[in-house]
């Protein structure tokens, strides 16, 4: 090895210092370039069998707060569609994962808490129900275009949280399908995220709800439900509105939703205020009563002064008729 030229360094006063043998700065060098030349590469933690890990922020101790395990998982085949069913669990808990494989591998996916997913397995059981009692499907011959929209045949409207979901029993020129949509509120001026869809073919709803219900019964977790008043719903004109009460980690709310066969809207009202929104309706409704009726005995006023006004025109007319009649006598 070529020891490199080092340059003589002037002697300065002061105590003498150790002097550097050749061989020695050569080997120095040497080991320097070698550990500037060496790249240095990670290897990451082997996982564990079933555990997924994802990167995240806030540095939890052990790196485990983002852990993701995949507890069961369940395919079902309809048609040329494949649908499978994984129950998973984080720090949060556990929920399950819907994803929709159709043929050309295009893939849409659903996420519901244990608590959604038996709602869930219910409405599918109402919409199982529906479907058998529906009569056979249109002929293609006099189907409408395929561009243009149809109503649904049945659906069905799931708010929990910030997640929504939609259910419309729908039909094509393939066949019926149950069409679940999913959006996400992600707060005040975020806005909704890009919903997920995916299509159930018909024939295929009990052996996907059989295999929905065996996860919920092996991986549901049980939860002592809450005391709270059946939902109720009332129809006015085309509408119905539907009043749900429900409770989260906030407390106890009320949904109030608005539904029409092509339009679907909600509010939330908390417990605490349940009273206060009772009592400004029942203000505004006698404000409107006493409107309404002094509208009406306006217009009885109307009415009445115009029946007067009329009877005088007769009274008038019948009056003038009746002096011409008199100086017609007269000059007779």
């Amino acid at each position: 090895m070529a020891v490199p030229f080092l340059p003589q360094v002037p002697q300065l006063s002061g105590p003498r210092l150790p002097r550097v043998w050749p061989t020695a700065t050569a080997t120095v060098v040497a080991a320097v370039a070698a550990a500037a030349a060496t790249r240095r590469v990670r290897i990451p933690p082997t996982p564990q069998p079933g555990v997924r890990r994802r990167r995240g922020g806030g540095g939890a101790p052990g790196g485990l707060q983002h852990e993701t395990q995949e507890l069961a998982s369940k395919r079902v085949d309809i048609q040329n569609k494949r649908f499978y069913l994984d129950v998973k669990q984080n720090a949060k808990g556990r929920f399950l994962k819907i994803a929709e494989v159709g043929a050309g591998g295009n893939k849409s996916r659903l996420t519901l808490s244990m608590s959604v997913a038996v709602e869930f397995r219910d409405y599918l059981g109402d919409f199982i129900e529906h479907y058998a009692q529906l009569g056979p499907s249109q002929p293609p011959d006099l189907a409408q275009a395929q561009d243009e929209p149809r109503r649904a045949l049945k659906s069905e409207f799931l708010v929990r949280e910030n997640r929504k979901y939609y259910m419309d029993l729908k039909e094509n020129q393939r066949g019926r399908f149950l069409r679940i949509r999913q959006t996400v509120n992600r707060g005040p001026g975020l806005g909704s995220t890009q919903g997920q869809t995916i299509a159930l073919p018909a024939q295929g709803l009990i052996e996907f709800r059989d295999a929905l219900a065996k996860l919920i019964d092996d991986y549901g977790v049980e939860e002592e439900p809450a005391e709270l008043p059946e939902g109720t719903s009332l129809t006015v004109d085309n509408k119905r509105f539907f009043f749900d009460v429900g409770s989260n980690k906030y407390g106890v709310f009320m949904r109030v939703s608005e539904v029409k066969p092509t339009y679907r809207n909600s509010i939330t009202v908390p417990y605490k205020v349940w009273a206060k929104f009772g009592h400004t309706f029942c203000k505004y409704s006698e404000e409107m009563k006493k409107i309404q009726e002094k509208q009406r005995e306006k217009r009885a006023a109307c009415e009445q002064l115009h029946q007067q006004q009329q009877q005088q025109q007769e009274e008038t007319a019948a009056a003038t008729l009746l002096l011409q009649g008199e100086e017609e006598g007269e000059e007779d």
